[in-house]
């Protein structure tokens, strides 16, 4: 990035919890925002973005995605954020939002968090029924903030710190999307995009129809398409949805990382609009969101192998999928087509352990059922081609690699041929479902904008199961297939969706899907009731939700923080590696830190490290501004323990190649816990150094 000035130096200060609003103010704000629309003829919409700090425990905490134990987090490469977008009818009063987080997964217990603060602070403005939360699914952040124990196994319980910095975070971009409502323009582009994703299971996909397949050359989903939002004639935030897994970083790394969606929307925001998520937090210039759609079978490992393709360096691979990903969408911004007619949305929770699913909807015409969730032999051979915490004793494919499963499987089918009708050719390798460990009643949602609708679906969808919903939805609402979108990882998380076809691949996608072999018809018959309630206007009953389950958790083992002590000899802040006198662009900076434990404060909305260059002012005064911080692609925040208490905080500055010559400096921002349990800030600040050409 270019060296630019980002604002003062500051130990950054951390989130606080918002002031209520009265409902009638609110009210009144949106009265006068949907008057100043009125005033604008060429304005259809009034639109408010607004980004937050999420980031989770980023020492200690295993992350989710991959199952891998050995993944637990050391440090930080790249904040996470929530992006919210609020577009409202200034007519009819209804609006809809739009949240992406630099998460793994939204899970139930996230969703009903958020709604309850939003009820207390908006009443029935923002509900179930027009808020649609999800995730980039990066698996470089923590995890452990699932209220199903199988989503927390791999952190070794539940991590309230990771959980509240969501929620929390994802309600302050709302507040703020509110606050920012203005008369907008709403467009839609699309663009092609061939060298960013490959089909990992493309065994699976060529069982599917011809007719499918004709869809997807290669079986690849190449459509990238951009939801603009203008003001005043200027474009001030994006939702760009492109398939393709959030997996450029392995299982190797543990720093905290947004991955290639993350890259993507700081290529768009810092480095294009210089965006300062320190000092622009309440109201950005510009905001990005790279959302994902049915990017189940999609992988940004080019080559077929973890951390294989562009090149085989998972950093260097982030960036490249994710510049790609942003010149895509910002190739295609021209040639949009304006979106009017309002906006709308439906939801309903569908019990996935026993829906009848009518012959419309199914492959052979007959009716068929779906059964409790289980997992398949070859879930635990992991996805081979993006890596994971797959187990040696088993692979994907036929048999899955161990017969004691199949002979299980079969006593099974053998004892209940119910069960052999919903999960068919899957070898059951645990029960899930039976066994309580994941949600199975879930919601399917259906948002439109102007003639765009949006379906969100629980799940990792592959590429011709999310053409079937699409169709399924086009059908019942009476539009053209490529004016509907699946937005996948939405509203909670029910891993895969596979088409009855691949299912029987028995590859790990369709291991994954949970439900049985018509998990995908139940889905589209309800996308396609939804979509038929919306075309008359009717109102849908919530369903049945499954019940609250914060009580029960189990703090996790991991990370915990008696009390932080310096090394023997040094005290908080002390350089214990310094830096080299002289570096040129394209060369790493190192400084070591006496720190402390990183979880004692997370530092929302501000940041762990700085690095500053020593400016003179117009009146010949010099101070030092910062240059970048630890939401930069250029550092990383390496911690680890030291002894029993004591930790050793390792900065990195790769210096981009047109920084600026000059002096130049690392800070370090941390908070060290007593034994009595309070905080203390401490800082630390390396010797200065020169970068020159």
């Amino acid at each position: 990035m270019a060296v630019a000035t980002l604002g003062a130096v500051t130990s950054p200060p951390s989130a606080t919890a918002a002031t209520a609003v009265p409902t009638d103010a609110h009210t009144a704000a949106l009265d006068a925002s949907a008057a100043r629309a009125a005033d604008s003829s060429s304005a259809d919409y009034l639109v408010g973005r607004g980004v937050a700090d999420v980031t989770g425990e980023v020492a200690e905490a295993g992350m989710m995605g991959y199952a891998d134990l050995g993944q637990v987090s050391s440090g930080l490469h790249m904040r996470q954020h929530a992006r919210a977008f609020v577009i409202a009818d200034p007519d009819s009063g209804e609006r809809v939002v739009h949240v992406l987080a630099d998460a793994g997964m939204i899970f139930q217990s996230v969703r009903d968090a958020v709604l309850a603060k939003l009820e207390q602070r908006y009443g029935d403005t923002y509900t179930e029924r027009n808020v649609m939360l999800t995730a980039t699914h990066t698996h470089a952040a923590p995890g452990g903030f699932s209220h199903h124990t199988l989503y927390n196994v791999t952190t070794l319980g539940y991590h309230g710190k990771t959980f509240r910095a969501l929620v929390d975070g994802i309600v302050s971009s709302i507040e703020r999307a509110d606050s920012d409502l203005a008369p907008a323009q709403l467009s839609l582009s699309t663009s092609e995009l061939t060298n960013a994703n490959v089909n990992r299971s493309k065994t699976a996909f060529d069982r599917n129809p011809e007719a499918d397949k004709a869809h997807f050359p290669n079986g690849v989903d190449t459509r990238s398409t951009t939801l603009q939002v203008r003001r005043d004639g200027e474009l001030d935030g994006v939702i760009n949805w492109f398939p393709v897994h959030a997996t450029s970083m392995s299982t190797n790394n543990t720093l905290v990382s947004p991955d290639n969606k993350g890259y993507a929307e700081y290529a768009w925001e810092r480095l294009e609009h210089g965006v300062d998520h320190v000092a622009d937090s309440e109201d950005p210039d510009f905001v990005a969101s790279f959302a994902q759609t049915n990017s189940g079978d999609m992988s940004p490992n080019l080559n077929l192998r973890p951390s294989d393709g562009p090149t085989t360096d998972e950093f260097e691979n982030t960036r490249i999928i994710g510049t790609r990903t942003y010149d895509a969408a910002r190739s295609g911004l021209d040639d949009d087509r304006p979106l009017t007619g309002g906006v709308d949305s439906r939801i309903v929770y569908v019990n996935m352990a026993n829906t009848d699913v009518r012959s419309e909807f199914t492959p052979d015409g007959k009716p068929h059922k779906t059964c409790q969730a289980a997992l398949g032999a070859s879930f635990a051979a992991g996805s081979t081609e993006d890596g994971g915490g797959g187990l040696p004793i088993f692979k994907e494919g036929k048999d899955g690699g161990n017969p004691a499963v199949g002979l299980i499987s079969e006593a099974l089918y053998t004892a209940s041929p119910a069960l052999r009708a919903c999960q068919g050719s899957k070898e059951i390798l645990l029960p899930v479902g039976a066994l309580d460990m994941v949600q199975q009643k879930l919601p399917l949602q259906l948002v439109r904008i102007g003639d765009f609708y949006v379906v969100g679906i629980p799940a990792e969808v592959t590429v011709v199961s999310g053409l079937r919903i699409r169709q399924a939805v086009a059908e019942a609402v009476g539009t053209d297939t490529d004016h509907v979108l699946v937005q996948g990882y939405a509203n909670a998380y029910a891993h895969y969706l596979t088409t009855p076809e691949e299912y029987d691949a028995k590859e790990y996608e369709g291991a994954s899907t949970l439900f049985g072999r018509y998990e995908l018809p139940a889905f589209m018959q309800t996308a396609s009731d939804l979509g038929a309630a919306m075309r008359t206007g009717v109102e849908v009953p919530l369903g049945q939700k499954e019940g609250d389950r914060s009580a029960t958790q189990f703090p996790a083992l991991q990370g915990s923080v008696v009390a932080d002590a310096p090394p023997i000899g040094k005290s908080y802040g002390d350089v214990l590696t310094a830096p080299s006198a002289t570096y040129r662009p394209g060369q790493q900076v190192s400084v070591t830190f006496a720190g402390a434990h990183p979880n004692n404060n997370l530092h929302h909305g501000g940041s762990y490290l700085s690095v500053e260059r020593k400016v003179t002012t117009a009146s010949g005064a010099t101070k030092w501004e910062r240059v970048a911080d630890d939401s930069d692609w250029s550092t990383k925040l390496h911690w680890s323990r030291y002894g029993v208490a004591a930790s050793k905080v390792r900065i990195t500055w790769d210096v981009p190649e047109d920084t600026e010559p000059g002096s130049y400096r690392v800070r370090y921002f941390g908070d060290a816990r007593s034994l009595l349990g309070a905080t203390k800030s401490i800082s630390g600040t390396s010797p200065a150094f020169a970068v020159v050409d």
